[in-house]
């Protein structure tokens, strides 16, 4: 199967190529938001505020990057962090990106630095624009989700999280393209459970479990900025069966509703789509069993307004 490809091993290297270069972001356990104590780490702290930079790092640090640089489409966060680490490491990065995208993530990944160039429509004609600059080129794609280099990046959040004691029976994770989620799961492999976080609006993984991975579907919402993924991540979405996940959906209110909580209660303002697993227990979408310790992992910090 796909997955095979990424191994605890593949995500213990990538820590260790890594580790000059992103944040380890801190962990706090909060009795201020529900009942019951829950762990929570602060990953939208890290570079350009998502995990995404992990995944970029080890991306550029691992391959062999063509005198043409790199290319990706995204609608933020992906390529403001491969934008920042390309600029670091000295390699060209042109990002492409879907019209429908915030204009505030738009101006974070030129502010990285990078070529930005805006295509008509949605992620699909980014993405041909993409392959086809590549194809001319010679630059190589770097993809937000469905790469065996950026999963094993994106693993090493979980990685990070044992090491500093995570005690949580079940971890909460949003879910977009599922490089996150995945890289989790090959970390994890089994360790712990693991539940999917997504809007109603953008049930990509949801669907896929229900019709099969080649599902596309219209996103939409407050969230789609960052977990707006059209069709789930083959390797992702291969990791989810091999290991299982408890996949629950969200409202616009609670995604709402758990942002607001994060301002009032701990002073960290993050995008709706990196609140979106805290929502999950808010709203009691998720409702943890008598005695199950619980952690949500809040992964993006990028929103398109400040707080009010």
């Amino acid at each position: 199967m796909p997955d095979a490809r990424i191994s605890p091993d593949d995500i213990a290297q990538a820590h260790d190529r890594i580790a000059v270069h992103v944040l380890r972001t801190p962990v706090i356990t909060t009795r201020e938001l529900l009942p019951y104590p829950v762990e929570v780490k602060l990953e939208h702290l890290q570079l350009t505020g998502s995990f995404k930079a992990r995944g970029a790092f080890n991306s550029l640090l691992s391959l062999k990057i063509p005198a043409a640089g790199v290319a990706a489409t995204s609608g933020g966060n992906h390529g403001a962090a491969l934008a920042a680490a390309a600029a670091r490491l000295g390699k060209p990065a042109r990002i492409f990106v879907p019209s429908m995208a915030s204009p505030a993530k738009i101006a974070l990944i030129k502010a990285q630095g990078a070529e930005v160039e805006e295509v008509p429509g949605n992620f699909f004609d980014a993405s041909e624009k993409a392959e086809a600059w590549c194809a001319k080129t010679g630059a190589l794609m770097i993809h937000a989700f469905d790469a065996p280099a950026t999963l094993a990046g994106q693993g090493t959040v979980a990685k990070e999280w044992e090491e500093q004691g995570l005690e949580a029976d079940t971890l909460l994770i949003a879910v977009g393209g599922g490089g996150l989620i995945g890289g989790a799961l090959a970390w994890l492999q089994g360790r712990r459970k693991v539940v999917s976080v997504e809007p109603e609006l953008a049930p990509t993984l949801h669907r896929a479990l229900q019709s099969g991975p080649e599902t596309v579907v219209e996103v939409g919402g407050i969230a789609a900025s960052a977990l707006g993924a059209p069709r789930i991540g083959r390797l992702g979405y291969d990791l989810v069966l091999r290991h299982g996940v408890t996949s629950v959906l969200v409202s616009e209110a609670a995604i709402a509703e758990a942002q607001a909580f994060l301002w009032t209660s701990l002073r960290q303002w993050v995008e709706p789509g990196g609140a979106c697993a805290l929502a999950a227990l808010i709203s009691g979408a998720y409702q943890p069993a008598p005695g199950e310790k619980v952690a949500v992992l809040v992964c993006g910090a990028n929103p398109t307004q400040g707080p009010v």
